[in-house]
C-alpha cells in the first residue's frame, strides 16, 4: 500500500527519490495476532532518521491506522514501513514536486527464526566490509548495498548469517542483527558511532540489562575480542534475541546470559 499527502496511491512514479537514490528510511516492527509491538520505539526511530535526512514526518496517527488494517493477525507477523522522500526532477537536489511518500507492507514470520532462537545460528565472517559513515550511521537509510552484497556472500554457503567488520577490522554487526557477547559476566556491543544500524531491539536488550544489573559496554572492538567470548547472541525486531551456536568452525555454547535476557523480553 502507498500513500502521499494522505491519498492512497496505486504506483510509486519512476522519479521517486527512494527508487532513484535510495533517499528516505525504513523500519520493520513485530506483530502478535496482529498486536503492533514496540510502536512508539519505531516512530522514535524513524524520526531520528527523518530528521538526519531532512525528511518530513508523516501522519504517524495515519501509519498506525494503515498498519493496523494490513497487519496479519497469525501468532507472529512482520510489518515494513518505507519512507521515500518523494519524487522529484532529475539529479540529486532534495527538492521534490510531492511527497514523502509512505509504503507499508505485511510478511509472514520467518519459521526459522523459531529454531534459530532455541538453538543457535551459525555465522560466517564476511569479505564485504562496512565503510565509515558517522553522518549516517545508526540509521536504518533506504540505501543497503552492503548489506546486499554480504548476504550474496552468505548465500553461497551453509552458515546462516554474516559478521560484518568495518574498514578499520573492528565488528560492528551482522548482516541482520545487531550483535552482543559476554565475557566474565559483562556485556559488550559495538558502538554505531561510524557505522551499522541501532536496532529497536538493540536498545531494548541494553535496557534488559540494566534491569537484569549486567553491565554492559560499547565500544570499537576487534574481533579476537569477540571470538574470546563466552557466549555471543544477536537481536532484531523480528527475530527476537538468538545465540550465536558457532562462528566459522568455532563452536560456542549457548549461556546463561542469553537465555536470561531472552526470558525477560518475552515476559514484557
Amino acid at each position: 500500500m502507498f500513500w502521499r499527502d494522505g491519498e492512497i496511491i496505486e504506483k510509486v512514479s519512476v522519479s521517486d527519490r527512494s527508487f532513484q537514490y535510495g533517499d528516505g528510511c525504513f523500519t520493520t516492527i513485530l506483530t502478535k495476532h496482529g498486536n503492533i509491538m514496540l510502536w512508539q520505539k519505531h516512530v522514535a526511530r524513524m524520526n531520528t532518521a527523518l530528521k538526519v535526512l531532512q525528511i518530513p514526518q508523516p501522519n504517524w496517527s495515519v501509519v498506525h491506522e494503515q498498519l493496523t488494517s494490513v497487519a496479519l493477525t497469525t501468532p507472529l507477523a512482520g510489518l515494513k514501513i518505507h519512507v521515500s522522500r518523494g519524487c522529484g526532477g532529475r539529479g540529486y537536489s532534495p527538492s521534490v514536486e510531492s511527497g514523502p511518500i509512505v509504503t507499508i507492507s505485511c510478511f509472514p514470520y520467518p519459521p526459522h527464526y523459531l529454531s534459530w532462537r532455541e538453538e543457535g545460528l551459525s555465522l560466517m565472517l564476511c569479505k564485504t566490509q562496512l565503510g565509515l559513515n558517522p553522518l549516517l550511521a545508526g540509521i536504518k537509510h533506504n540505501n543497503r548495498l552492503e548489506q546486499i552484497l554480504m548476504k550474496a556472500e552468505i548465500e553461497q554457503t551453509r552458515f546462516d548469517d554474516g559478521l560484518a567488520l568495518d574498514l578499520n577490522d573492528n565488528v560492528v554487526e551482522t548482516s541482520m542483527a545487531n550483535v552482543f557477547w559476554v565475557s566474565e559476566g559483562k556485556v559488550y556491543t559495538p558502538t554505531l558511532a561510524n557505522s551499522g544500524v541501532a536496532g529497536v531491539m538493540r536498545a531494548e536488550v541494553i535496557e534488559a540489562l540494566k534491569h537484569l544489573q549486567i553491565k554492559c559496554y560499547e565500544d570499537e572492538y576487534s574481533l579476537s575480542a569477540l571470538l574470546s567470548a563466552d557466549e555471543i547472541f544477536v537481536s532484531n525486531c523480528i527475530l527476537g534475541v538468538a545465540p550465536v551456536k558457532k562462528i566459522e568452525e568455532a563452536a560456542l555454547p549457548i549461556g546463561r546470559v542469553t537465555r536470561r535476557i531472552q526470558e525477560y523480553l518475552d515476559q514484557c
